[in-house]
């Protein structure tokens, strides 16, 4: 190969037509949109991203193979975060299910529509840990907990590629953003990430180990500065902790522009400086919406300035990936085939189940849910994200499928067609005060006069008046979730409190349903109510999912994947946490308010009750290379099946580092009919003890009691110990 032609298979560009169709308008920012038609001939990337078209994408393969003397084919990559034609909830919602099992059956789904459309490899997993709700990508992600982000990242990539690269109806997993974005400064998205060696070990690589021990293909490195240096030239990262301490054998892809973004951050001086730092540092492809700065990297090799051995360890990781996904056998499509893979009817109802497991039930004063659909007659579903299919999802590949998503208003008319009477009205409006990346693909509507505003709240006031129970839906539009979708305050936006105060004057019965990709300050909402149920932007079903269990044909068994605050000024807040010297007042550390959680990690309520038994053990020490078997019993005392996620937690007492007060460390979600019990166990071995002690910057193992605790959330307060033996030691 000349170093043209390698520098091409490094190269990965924006497909800008494919992603807006001929006269829809851009994102701002994006270069014009022309056709990759002659780079692809010249043979000058090897990679392009957002094909999803079968026909596209076999006229991109036919360039490159026909067309170029090496005759190598494309990788063909999209983002397939929470579906590609069929939309399931976002990921915090599936996080919210505990169920990585059907977590890695729906990316099943998801890879088997994209690889059937022509697409090798999508830039998912998102598995950042994010522990400010500020920033607009938590949404992406399993939430705050290292051990159950790690469990849904290792489900996602099983689920996206199968039992290996190549797999039939797979594709490649590229998890994402390595490393620490979720702690960038502020919940800004895109500003600098500051962490200890201990805050990187112990809380943001674990998913990122999870995932690479899975056999994730590709790894995304992230935009921002991470203890000063980007980390998309990071060589601590990408090379001593990605490629040596985690032992990932795949290549690293850059997210969008981020070696052009090193001229931006400061970093490098002009383009070629920075994809000669970004490519030594361990950067194996640059992906671009613009010409790509890996372009200088031929007069860069040449002149000595990069190794020719780096180039070509880069090139040979993306051939050895084209050829683990057969590109080089069979780089087309079945075009015929294409669309039957998408109107599989499994898949919509797969959709459905997971928004379903997704539900939290937050709030439920004197059994105010279910809502009895015999002793209605009028229903009001009120609020603004009340009959908004694009706010339960939207795929940019497929906008059609809009038509064929559930709002809560149409949820609730299915439910309910032929018992009783639903209408619905907005009441308010909302808008972001700076606009996102999608405002090119969503047309905003026209903003209301003050006049009509308030003749819009009259017009929910009089629809409650003469409803028998009002479904008020809450929250945030989807458009102020994701990327460029950080706020600087949790409070319900526009004036949803408002449209509430004035329904509940009404004194009907109001429950709450929210419409989320955060928590929210509830402040207004949570005492007003007696009932409130977390419905996520829960996808193509979502509606229906929602109207399920309004009606008590699901009981809700989610929980919440993240320490819920009360109030932006809480944030950042998490469990696990350490004791500090003065743990009896931890509640009390603001004299304005409580310093306790709205709700903790791992919280969320039923229509029935459960008991779990305190925990036994069939050991009571953990000696080197041993195991113990924890077990409880959990019974549903209530009336009604349900579903109760068992959770485990423990707590070193002693040792070289002081250690977060509780740690999850095992969890199963239990399906129970009324009055059933069932004996839950978990194991632990050294693996579950071990920590980064950040002194003697390695993973160790410390001798001494630790606490064992089982229950339904981070509070549980059914009770053991058990002992590790041995000497303080290393660990594996």
């Amino acid at each position: 190969m000349t170093v043209e032609e390698k520098v091409g298979q490094i190269s990965q560009r924006f497909d800008i037509a494919s992603l807006f169709p001929a006269g829809a308008p851009a994102i701002p920012g994006m270069p014009p949109i022309t056709p990759l038609d002659d780079v692809i001939g010249k043979g000058q990337i090897g990679a392009v991203l957002f094909v999803h078209d079968p026909a596209i994408a076999n006229r991109y393969q036919r360039l490159a193979v026909e067309k170029t003397r090496l005759k190598i084919p494309l990788l063909l990559g999209y983002d397939v975060v929470w579906g590609l034609h069929t939309m399931f909830p976002v990921p915090l919602a599936n996080a919210a299910s505990f169920d990585p099992a059907g977590v890695e059956h729906d990316q099943a789904i998801a890879a088997a529509e994209a690889r059937a459309q022509g697409i090798h490899w999508t830039f998912a997993p998102m598995i950042d840990i994010a522990r400010d709700p500020r920033w607009g990508r938590i949404v992406e992600g399993a939430g705050e907990d290292p051990y159950l982000g790690a469990a849904i990242a290792r489900a996602q990539v099983k689920g996206f590629q199968g039992d290996h690269i190549g797999a039939p109806g797979h594709i490649i997993a590229g998890p994402k953003h390595f490393v620490g974005y979720g702690a960038s400064v502020g919940g800004r998205d895109y500003d600098s990430a500051y962490m200890s060696e201990s805050e990187l070990h112990n809380v943001y690589l674990p998913p990122f180990k999870a995932a690479v021990d899975a056999g994730a293909g590709n790894v995304m490195s992230a935009y921002m500065d991470f203890n000063d240096v980007p980390a998309s030239a990071n060589k601590y990262l990408l090379k001593d902790v990605l490629r040596g301490e985690l032992g990932f054998k795949g290549w690293v892809v850059t997210d969008a522009s981020a070696v052009h973004n090193l001229v931006k951050q400061g970093f490098a001086a002009d383009k070629a400086d920075a994809a000669i730092r970004a490519i030594t540092a361990g950067v194996d492809m640059e992906m671009s919406m613009a010409p790509n700065a890996f372009a200088t990297l031929v007069d860069s090799v040449k002149a000595g300035k990069v190794p020719m051995a780096r180039l070509d360890e880069a090139v040979r990781r993306v051939l050895i990936a084209k050829f683990r996904m057969g590109l080089f056998e069979n780089p087309y499509v079945d075009e015929t085939a294409a669309k039957q893979a998408l109107d599989d009817p499994a898949h919509p109802a797969a959709a459905q189940a997971a928004a379903e497991r997704s539900l939290v039930l937050l709030k439920n004063d004197g059994k105010a849910l279910p809502l009895d659909p015999g002793a209605l007659k009028h229903v009001a579903v009120i609020g603004p994200m009340a009959d908004s299919p694009k706010d339960m999802t939207i795929s940019l590949a497929y906008p059609e499928q809009a038509a064929n998503t559930v709002s809560v208003f149409k949820g609730v008319s299915e439910r309910l067609q032929g018992t009783a009477t639903v209408e619905t009205t907005p009441g308010v409006q909302l808008f972001r005060l700076n606009e996102g990346p999608l405002a090119g693909l969503i047309k905003p509507p026209a903003r209301w006069s003050q006049q009509q505003a308030a003749a819009e709240i009259q017009k929910a006031v009089d629809l409650a008046k003469r409803s028998d129970v009002v479904v008020m839906t809450l929250g945030e539009s989807l458009s102020m979730s994701s990327e460029q979708g950080s706020q600087a305050d949790l409070a319900l936006p526009g004036n949803q409190r408002q449209l509430l105060d004035a329904v509940l004057a009404t004194g009907k019965k109001v429950v709450v349903v929210l419409i989320n990709g955060r928590p929210l300050d509830l402040t207004g909402v949570y005492d007003k109510v007696p009932a409130v149920l977390e419905g996520w932007h829960g996808g193509m079903r979502g509606g229906t999912a929602i109207a399920r269990a309004l009606f008590g044909d699901v009981n809700p068994g989610g929980k919440t994947p993240i320490t819920w605050p009360r109030s932006v000024g809480q944030v950042p807040i998490y469990y696990a946490h350490n004791l500090t010297h003065n743990p009896d007042t931890a509640d009390k550390r603001y004299w304005d308010a409580p310093s306790t959680a709205m709700f903790p990690f791992g919280f969320g309520l039923s229509y029935t009750t459960f008991t779990i038994a305190p925990p036994t053990m069939d050991k009571t020490e953990l000696m080197p290379g041993g195991r113990i078997a924890v077990s409880t019993t959990v019974t549903n005392t209530g009336a009604r099946p349900g579903d109760e996620v068992v959770q485990l937690y423990i707590h070193q007492r002693a040792g070289r580092q002081s250690r977060p007060i509780r740690l999850l460390q095992g969890f199963q979600r239990v399906s129970l009919a009324a009055g059933e019990s069932r004996q839950v166990t978990f194991t632990l071995d050294e693996s579950n003890v071990r920590y980064w002690n950040s002194i003697e910057r390695t993973w160790v193992i410390d001798p001494g009691t630790f606490d064992v605790w089982v229950g339904n959330s981070s509070t549980a307060d059914a009770h053991g110990t058990f002992n590790v033996g041995g000497a303080p030691r290393p660990a594996n």
